[in-house]
């Protein structure tokens, strides 16, 4: 039997009140579903609204394409799944091994409070199967309890896009908040490296990436995870 991963990803589009627009960062997609997939695993997308989620399209531009960005570029059964994820509220824990969070901006809106992603998030922890997420998407986690009613992230190694990155691509007052300032206030070991470097902590059922760069070493510590 193969393992199945969920992946959310947000259904939010808009900038703040800049007029420009966001949504998920196609990298931080397209590293950790190649992972997943050639390591033979069954991936199944997902996001609040279904459908085609919308791409952050700074994203798309060449100075942010990788291998995987354009392999996804090229591959037109990956867009076709994309194009099609199924409705949050629709999908149970049940059916899955774990669960990853790809960023982008987009779920700073769409994914912190959002009761469907939240209860989601809480079913895979309580039946002992590891979530994760990667750069603004570890926001997911920050109002997400464990068993105990704690928050989840409390005392646990975490990371995502730190105050200095969000400070280099000037979002800093555009964002609702800056993530390494609610991982921290809602008791999470906030850990993190150099700007743009590679960071993907494992604590426990929780595993967090702190950027882009970041998102197939955390996808890769979910494989070794799920074992």
């Amino acid at each position: 039997m193969s393992k199945k991963i969920l992946m959310v990803l947000t259904s939010h589009a808009e900038l703040g009140n800049t007029g420009e627009k966001t949504g998920f960062w196609v990298e931080e997609f397209a590293a950790p579903y190649y992972a997943f997939v050639d390591a033979g695993v069954e991936v199944t997308l997902a996001s609040p609204a279904g459908g085609q989620p919308p791409i952050d399209p700074t994203s798309t531009l060449s100075d942010f394409q990788t291998d995987a960005t354009k392999r996804y570029d090229a591959d037109s059964a990956a867009q076709t799944l994309m194009a099609n994820t199924k409705v949050l509220s629709e999908v149970k824990s049940s059916d899955f091994d774990a669960v990853f969070y790809p960023g982008g901006h987009g779920p700073l809106w769409d994914l912190v409070d959002n009761t469907d992603s939240i209860s989601l998030i809480e079913s895979f922890v309580k039946e002992q199967k590891p979530v994760a997420a990667v750069c603004h998407a570890s926001a997911a986690f920050l109002n997400v309890k464990d068993a105990d009613g704690n928050a989840l992230v409390a005392g646990k190694k975490v990371t995502g896009f730190t105050n200095s990155e969000e400070a280099a691509v000037q979002l800093t007052d555009i964002v609702p908040f800056l993530v390494e300032d609610e991982l921290i206030k809602k008791g999470g070991d906030y850990q993190k490296t150099d700007d743009w470097g590679v960071l993907a902590l494992v604590d426990g059922l929780v595993i967090t990436g702190q950027n882009p760069a970041s998102s197939e070493l955390a996808a890769k510590k979910l494989l070794t995870k799920l074992g």
